[in-house]
């Protein structure tokens, strides 16, 4: 070792490496510290949507508390400034136990109170305030290890940061989520900033360290890690217990696929109940309602070719297959864990009437809209099963380009359905995809049923939000040419709770209360509309 001696502001610091290897080192803690920082940001950007919904609301609301906080913090750090190894190695050790800790809080707030939005504001602030004292303290540290003019000093240190950053964002949705998951991928995290913070201070900066703040720094940071580590141990059982506050005592099948988190509840197929990111996707006590309605009013008229967009769940597919004269069946759904369970739960499957079983029925695993731009076949029918058009996430899928796809697929006789969200709880979601669909050169024929829960407040269908459910299920049927009366098919399946007459006036109805000058939605979709 040999020992530099470095002047700063009059004083000397004496560090045990060459200024080479210290500047290398402290570059590489930044580099380590911004890629922790933005796993975390990334973080609390997806349980937010998961947990809340509507993504791009929470990622505005984390992103902005979070660049504001990291000024504050910046200010913050100047009064460090004389202190600054000390200052950064405890900073670094709170970052890491408050950001490593963030997704299991988070997780846990919403399981067990129900609300994560004060949480989340919460953490964005204070992990916001602690990456913004960062570099004001880096660039302290860097200047005691290398005489270097302010200039470089920054271009140096936020080279590092940004170079970090992008290390950071791809290794969440590439590394973290798919390895360990959200809540072990955080606390992953924060064990490695704790370590790469301590491990800078307490080895380069040890010698301005007195032997007070030495042993403060040592007790804190194996504090944090055997915190985190510990969590990490107990991570599975945090999780069992938060699904049952969640999901109820039934819960079945747990599994974060690549694509969104699916649970399973009820022990046979009377009591079914399948969560898809938290909101409830199929509800055996009443889906025949919603499939029914949304199936078979489509397939009065030719039908021998039928598409169907979404799902997985093979309950659209059962509706379908009713029909002996129906020739072929395509679904296409996203995630393939989906269609796997349908296949082989045994209560899903005998609920969908082991419609996988079908030799007409073939299913294939791509995006519905990608997949539709290749497909150059023309189907009778095409039904659309899709998630709730106020999820961000399928803003494409109820997109006026979506629907020109779609009519390119049909057959100039074929017919269209749609879930177009409830249109007594939220009228301007529902007309703004009616439009969508007219906008697309297709004639349209509202309508609607009851909702799961008729009477009470309209409600996203999230498990612990307000309200029990939706208070009608709207539809749009469509077509190129004359789109056919709301009836059934001749012979088709009676419906239980659904019939022409029912028909025609909730169309009447839906009619009457069209917005005037509701225009049609492009890529970009409206906000989530809901009554809370």
């Amino acid at each position: 070792m040999i020992d530099q001696q470095v002047s700063l502001r009059g004083g000397a610091a004496r560090l045990p490496v060459r200024p080479r290897t210290g500047r290398f080192l402290v570059l590489a803690a930044v580099f380590i510290c911004a890629a922790c920082g933005l796993v975390y940001e990334l973080e609390l950007v997806a349980l937010a949507s998961y947990l809340i919904g509507d993504s791009v609301t929470q990622a505005s609301v984390v992103l902005s508390v979070m660049v504001f906080a990291m000024g504050i913090g910046s200010l913050l750090a100047k009064r460090l400034r004389c202190h600054a190894a000390v200052g950064f190695g405890l900073i670094e050790a709170a970052l890491a136990l408050i950001g490593g800790s963030s997704a299991l809080v988070l997780y846990a707030t919403f399981a067990w109170l129900g609300e994560s939005r004060h949480a989340l504001v919460g953490f964005s602030l204070a992990i916001g305030v602690l990456i913004g004292a960062e570099i004001p303290l880096l660039m302290t540290l860097i200047q005691r290890v290398d005489r270097q003019d302010a200039g470089g000093a920054v271009a140096d240190l936020f080279a590092a940061d940004y170079v970090g950053a992008l290390v950071g964002g791809l290794a969440f949705p590439f590394l973290l989520l798919p390895m360990l998951g959200q809540l072990t991928g955080a606390l992953f995290t924060g064990v490695v900033n704790a370590a790469a913070g301590g491990a800078l201070i307490l080895w380069v900066f040890r010698r301005d360290l007195s032997s007070r703040c030495r042993w403060l720094l040592v007790l804190v940071n194996v504090s944090v890690i055997a915190v985190l580590g510990t969590a990490t141990v107990l991570v599975d059982d945090f999780e069992r217990a938060a699904r049952r506050a969640v999901y109820g005592d039934q819960v079945r099948v747990a599994v974060q696929t690549g694509v969104q988190e699916l649970v399973l509840t009820g022990a046979d197929r009377d009591s079914l109940d399948l969560y898809l990111d938290g909101r409830l996707r199929v509800s055996a006590r009443d889906e025949y309602r919603y499939h029914e309605a949304l199936v078979h009013p489509a397939m009065n008229g030719p039908r021998a070719r039928v598409l169907i967009l979404g799902g997985g769940d093979g309950l659209a597919a059962r509706e379908v297959l009713r029909y002996p004269d129906v020739r072929s069946v395509t679904v296409v759904e996203l995630d393939p864990a989906v269609t796997r369970l349908a296949r082989t739960d045994p209560a899903l499957s005998g609920l969908n009437g082991h419609a996988y079983r079908d030799p007409r029925l073939t299913a294939v695993a791509a995006d519905a809209f990608t997949w539709l731009r290749a497909d150059r076949a023309r189907y009778d029918v095409v039904i659309s099963d899709l998630p709730d058009p106020g999820i961000t996430a399928s803003t494409k899928l109820y997109s006026a380009e979506f629907y020109g796809l779609i009519a390119q697929a049909l057959a100039p006789d074929g017919r269209f359905a749609v879930h177009a969200g409830p249109m007594g709880g939220r009228p301007e979601t529902y007309w703004t995809v009616e439009a969508s669909v007219r906008a697309a050169g297709l004639t349209t024929r509202p309508y609607r049923i009851a909702g799961r829960y008729a009477g009470f407040a309209a409600s996203p269908d999230r498990v612990g939000g307000e309200g029990h459910g939706p208070e009608d299920w709207g539809f749009v049927l469509a077509g190129p040419g004359e789109v056919p009366q709301l009836a059934l098919a001749a012979g088709g399946p009676a419906l239980r709770s659904l019939g022409s007459r029912e028909l025609r006036e909730g169309a009447r109805a839906a009619d009457a209360a069209r917005l005037p000058g509701r225009t049609p939605s492009t890529l970009v979709h409206p906000r989530y509309w809901e009554d809370v």
